[in-house]
């Protein structure tokens, strides 16, 4: 983890959550010693530095993340740098798109805009109808939202909801339960809860139902 920033910061908790191992690398001091005792190692250096990152063993790393978002040269130059390194998977935060479209140039394999997409998601949030959304690529999504009063006491089959909306229901969630697989004998009652997986259009229209 290439910058411990509150991306790069928690994104490195994260990893070591899941039982990765992780080497984080910040040219602050203070920004190091706060995550000394929670990565697998944590030291200063200058991320343009190639010296500096070999003697790390960022070289033989199959996966590099670049967390560095405030000073968008040194992100950029970091990236390039792990791509003449030879890095696999290198995944970089952008802060812009045109910022997005830098770090590809220069390497990165994979992207992310965490105030973008997380400002798109709240705004698919923000009017009650979709309790959570994950947008994928081509114009996918995953979507939970409440069960609408059409498909009540129906079973899915039934309910015909891909021939009417476009949409297939992944799963389902009574009242004070978890939430289980739905099939096509699936009974809807009020109150439930859905995860629909659809085009965008066809989920959030789905959605709006309810």
């Amino acid at each position: 983890m290439l910058g411990l920033g509150r991306f790069g910061g928690s994104m490195a908790l994260e990893l070591i959550r899941q039982g990765w191992e992780v080497i984080g690398v910040d040219a602050d001091p203070t920004v190091v010693q706060t995550y000394a005792d929670q990565l697998t190692h944590a030291a200063v250096a200058n991320t343009t530095d190639e010296v500096a990152l070999r003697q790390l063993g960022v070289h033989e790393m199959a996966h590099a993340v670049v967390g560095i978002g405030t000073d968008l040269e040194v992100g950029i130059l970091t990236t390039g740098l792990l791509a003449d390194l030879g890095i696999p998977n290198i995944w970089a935060k952008a802060v812009n798109r045109q910022h997005a479209r830098i770090l590809e140039r220069v390497g990165a394999h994979h992207v992310v805009l965490p105030e973008h997409e997380m400002g798109e998601r709240v705004a698919h949030l923000v009017t009650g109808h979709i309790l959570n959304f994950i947008e994928f690529e081509d114009d996918y999504a995953i979507v939970k939202t409440r069960a609408p009063e059409e498909t009540f006491d129906k079973t899915l089959a039934d309910a015909a909801l891909r021939s009417k909306h476009g949409i297939t229901v992944v799963s389902i969630k009574r009242p004070g339960e978890g939430f289980t697989y739905a099939t096509a004998d699936t009974v809807v009652y009020t109150g439930d809860i859905l995860i629909v997986a659809g085009k965008t259009r066809h989920v959030e229209a789905f959605a709006n139902l309810s």
